[in-house]
């Protein structure tokens, strides 16, 4: 069986082939440059609606990269409330939403607090409140006391993935790494994000949530390297995106002897097409903005503006008047008569592909297409 790279002697001394790699990463440099540049340029009120719009993305999709899929409302109402932003739709937030939300949070807005122990336990007993990771107990706070291998497959013929260190290893793995990641200034900051994210992932030093933390990991160092708070694009978007190159890329490199040139050039070509979609989300922010510009002496009730903020935030699944009823908590005649009102005023339309219910989406003119 192939020996894996933290069981070669030169571990965790890291190669790379310098030529390749800035190449890439003086692409990267300079569209992140680009992109604060006319983020910069921006109102404060489309800026804000920008960086609460990539923060949401950002936590649902390292949660979905897992398989969690966390509630789209939720996560955007905890953010809003924890940055104090003004934003319509305050609900009931779940503990685990939270924790996620938190630990996201620490991590882009404290972005230049050292990453110790304590702080990487307070993330990990974050993202599981409960102590449960789906219908098991797992140590949380903590570093894992068991062994932990990463497998796939049915019971009885589970195909083994990945062999992590040993746990008795696992706290002098980790204070290497963690010194490394707070002292070591030489290296590039979105290198750096790089490495880190492979290193811990290497290490896997807890029972679950490895993966999130080691997304969060990167995204505090690559606002490290912004030296910014505000987020304007979304690196776990992108990676759920390439979800299969992702793990086949660390399956790859996991077995190499210190050379981590393959993954520093997947990671770094990722985030650059992760910074080209920032311009997919600015749009919707402005198209939003020049929708309430436009319609400022429009009369919609409250309901209407409730589900229209929701249209041009991202809404998930189809638009019917059984869905506008229970988001708004009224009648279903009630909810028909708001949607036909903004059929009327051109703001909705009847979508045209049929069905056994009647779906609505927003007029052609304000639809991101």
């Amino acid at each position: 069986m192939a020996r894996y790279i933290y069981e070669y002697d030169n571990w965790p001394i890291f190669t790379w082939n310098d030529k390749k790699i800035n190449v890439i990463l003086g692409k990267v440099r300079h569209l992140q440059g680009k992109i604060y540049g006319q983020m910069g340029a921006l109102g404060f009120s489309i800026k804000e609606e920008t960086i609460l719009s990539t923060l949401t993305l950002d936590v649902l999709k390292s949660s979905e990269i897992e398989g969690e899929f966390l509630n789209y409302e939720q996560v955007r109402s905890s953010i809003a409330r924890k940055l104090g932003i003004e934003y319509a739709g305050i609900v009931h937030i779940d503990r685990n939403v939270e924790g996620v939300v938190e630990m996201m949070l620490d991590a882009t807005q404290r972005y230049n607090k050292p990453l110790d122990q304590e702080r990487i336990f307070g993330w990990h007993a974050a993202l599981f409140p409960t102590g449960w990771s789906g219908m098991q107990r797992i140590d949380t706070g903590c570093y894992r006391k068991n062994e932990m291998q990463v497998v796939s497959g049915p019971m009885g013929k589970e195909r083994i993935h990945f062999q992590a260190p040993s746990a008795t290893e696992v706290k002098n793995e980790m204070d290497v790494f963690l010194d490394w990641l707070n002292i070591n200034t030489e290296i590039d900051g979105v290198l750096k994000a790089a490495i880190a994210h492979f290193w811990f992932i290497i290490i896997h030093p807890f029972d679950d949530g490895n993966g999130r933390i080691a997304r969060t990991i990167s995204d505090m160092l690559l606002a490290r390297s912004e030296e910014s708070t505000q987020r304007f694009y979304s690196l776990s978007n992108q990676i759920l995106i390439e979800k299969k190159k992702y793990y086949e890329i660390l399956q790859k490199v996991q077995h190499s002897s210190g050379d981590i040139t393959d993954w520093l050039d997947w990671f770094l070509n990722c985030l650059y097409r992760a910074l080209e979609s920032t311009d997919v989300t600015l749009k919707r922010v402005l198209k939003k903005a020049d929708f309430w510009d436009r319609n400022k002496e429009t009369i919609l009730n409250s309901r209407q503006r409730l589900i229209l903020n929701k249209l041009f935030d991202g809404f998930e699944g189809k638009l019917q008047s059984s869905k506008w009823a229970k988001i708004t908590k009224c009648s279903a005649d009630t909810a028909l008569r708001d949607i036909k009102n903004l059929i009327e005023k051109g703001i909705l339309k009847q979508e045209e592909s049929g069905g056994r219910s009647t779906n609505y989406e927003l007029a052609d003119e304000w639809r991101m297409l």
